[in-house]
């Protein structure tokens, strides 16, 4: 009797399994429906302070008013974006952990690094993106040159005397001179900072010539009479500065943005990832924050999650001949 009991019990144990199952699966989905129901940790892969740091608190405090929970940001900056980006990649996919989808880590860095600890591509789930940011060239007061006809002349007549900044290799700004020799066909000598603030702070006293800064910056010292504004490297002029030309209206096609967005790692639950875009998009269709982005010089940027994985694609495909030429590369 013993052993004729045990295929009993053992169908027992598979009926209640498959009861259970179906519930299961509904708790699951009701967690993912109610989410957020506890804080969520934001990863920004920078450090504070900079631009893709006011530009994240900004969507996150948008997100906590809408949600009802905080969305904290943690900086984890290192390696130009890297050690945030693999945070983020090898974090739970549990929505509780999401972060900053990145033009350096996530389009800049396939490229310019031989070798990364996460895959751009596949280890990572975008979300929606967030804003766009031009980078803006200004050239130092005394250079005789107004305009980019005038500075392309000026270069051509002088091969390799004139030089610009840059805030490190690699970087938009780095890439954003890179693409100007390339397109222009002229030699410049590029000199590389680390970050911005010391770049500006040499352009200022003359050391270097000009330099394609994030436009806050760069807006800053222009409107300052610290410096000339020539071009913004977005296709259109930019809000924040609708009197400076694109670059493209001189070189059809120049285009070199700073953008970022939101993703989690791979494998992020599909509730989650339709209401954090839906939410996304509701933060960035706010007067108010339209207002604060301009103010920082960004556009707000929403594309869905099939788009934006496509927007990074596109952006690693289109950068890579630019940083390929430039001989930029980190072991």
């Amino acid at each position: 009797m013993k052993n004729a009991s045990l295929p009993r019990r053992r169908a027992l144990a598979l009926a209640g399994g498959a009861l259970a199952a179906p519930m299961l699966a509904s708790g699951i989905a009701r967690a993912e429906a109610g989410w957020p129901t506890k804080p969520v940790r934001y990863i920004n892969s920078f450090p504070a302070g900079g631009p893709t740091d006011v530009l994240s608190r900004i969507a996150c405090q948008k997100l906590s008013e809408l949600t009802g929970q905080q969305f904290i940001v943690e900086n984890k900056g290192g390696s130009g974006g890297n050690v945030g980006a693999d945070a983020i990649a090898h974090a739970a996919p549990d929505g509780y952990t999401i972060g900053l989808y990145s033009v350096a880590s996530h389009a800049i860095a396939p490229t310019l690094y031989a070798k990364l600890p996460f895959d751009a591509a596949k280890d990572f789930t975008a979300v929606s993106m967030l804003w766009s940011l031009p980078n803006l060239l200004i050239v130092r007061l005394g250079i005789p040159a107004k305009t980019v006809p005038e500075l392309i002349a000026l270069a051509r007549a002088n091969p390799g005397k004139y030089s610009f900044a840059s805030s490190g290799s690699g970087t938009t700004v780095h890439l954003s001179g890179e693409l100007f020799k390339y397109m222009a066909k002229i030699d410049l000598l590029h000199v590389p900072y680390r970050g911005s603030a010391p770049a500006i702070q040499d352009l200022l006293a003359g050391q270097v010539d000009m330099i394609f800064d994030n436009i806050p910056g760069a807006l800053a010292q222009m409107h300052g009479g610290k410096a000339v504004g020539l071009a913004v490297t977005s296709l259109q002029p930019s809000p924040a500065a609708p009197e400076i030309p694109p670059m493209a209206e001189y070189m059809p096609g120049f285009e070199v943005n700073s953008w970022g967005g939101i993703c989690g790692p791979s494998g992020l639950p599909p509730a989650m990832i339709e209401k954090l875009s839906a939410l996304t998009r509701t933060a960035l269709e706010s007067k108010d924050l339209k207002a604060t982005y301009l103010k920082q010089g960004a556009t707000p940027l929403w594309l869905s999650p099939d788009d934006s994985a496509a927007y990074r694609a596109a952006d690693e495909r289109r950068l890579a001949p630019v940083i390929k030429a430039s001989g930029a590369k980190v072991d």
